[in-house]
């Protein structure tokens, strides 16, 4: 465990067992609940390079091994360039490339698999199993010298294969626990007050269980929200941690990331001052 990175028992353990299988670890959670961040405490932690591969809705799978720059060769040989002859020139490494060639252990971040297209996954499944994948345009065999620890994260925006997910050790991260919090908190904010840490937490926990919210804010939320209640010196009383009804929390644009979730709130605080005065 790190100094900016908290790891339950639950995620050492899961690391532990896909070292042990040589599965790719795939994380699931909440947005915000530190899987990418898991990837790079773990190399941080053994000392070993990461590989990074942010995946989007464009990103086809034949990139993390590797690109054929055909356009760049035609244009080549239309000037004589001499480069032409070896096609190996116009080969471009993917992320699985750099990792399998690595001369020593390493760890690979495949994050957020879930954005790519729902084949991108299947398409890695012999690569990730056999550790090795061919080079056509050049008659190669790539194959990991070591193989590497591959981390895969996903927010659960659409179903990944069956044939994938057995695969791979799974480890969802639940959202923290007050206390577990705390120590997060503590590792960003280590000076603090003590009374702001526990109103801001009952805030943010009642915040989190309001019904309608289209959106829970997220560990990293809170995180940025306390970073700025601290910056202005904000005292506990103001956040109305008595009864989260009575005010708009201070900062809430920190929190609360859309506009239905304010003008819940507002109604929320509107509603409760009505039922005040006429009692």
């Amino acid at each position: 465990m790190s100094a900016t990175y908290i790891r339950t028992e639950a995620i050492e353990q899961a690391v532990a067992a896909a070292r042990t299988l040589s599965r790719p670890l795939l994380i699931k959670g909440e947005p915000g609940t530190g899987k990418t961040e898991l990837a790079l405490d773990v190399a941080r932690q053994a000392g070993l390079k990461l590989h990074q591969w942010h995946v989007k809705s464009t990103t086809r799978a034949q990139q993390g091994l590797y690109e054929y720059d055909a356009v760049s060769r035609l244009r080549d040989s239309q000037l004589g360039d001499e480069r032409v002859k070896d096609i190996s020139n116009y080969i471009v490494k993917g992320v699985l490339w750099e990792a399998f060639e690595a001369d020593e252990p390493s760890v690979v971040l495949i994050d957020e698999i879930d954005k790519a297209d729902i084949e991108f996954p299947n398409d890695l499944l012999q690569e990730l199993d056999r550790m090795s994948f061919d080079v056509y345009e050049t008659k190669q065999t790539i194959s990991a010298k070591h193989r590497p620890l591959v981390i895969i994260t996903s927010n659960n925006e659409k179903e990944l294969p069956d044939a994938f997910l057995r695969r791979c050790f799974f480890h969802y991260i639940e959202f923290p626990d007050r206390e577990t919090l705390e120590r997060i908190v503590h590792v960003h904010q280590p000076n603090i007050k003590k009374d702001l840490l526990n109103a801001a937490l009952t805030v943010f926990f009642d915040l989190r269980e309001l019904p309608g919210l289209k959106k829970k804010p997220s560990t990293s939320e809170v995180l940025d929200w306390l970073k700025l209640l601290v910056a202005d010196d904000i005292p506990a009383e103001l956040l109305g941690a008595e009864d989260l009804r009575t005010v708009l929390p201070k900062m809430h644009g920190a929190l609360l990331k859309n506009e239905q979730d304010v003008h819940l709130f507002e109604r929320l605080v509107f509603l409760h001052r009505q039922r005040s005065r006429g009692k």
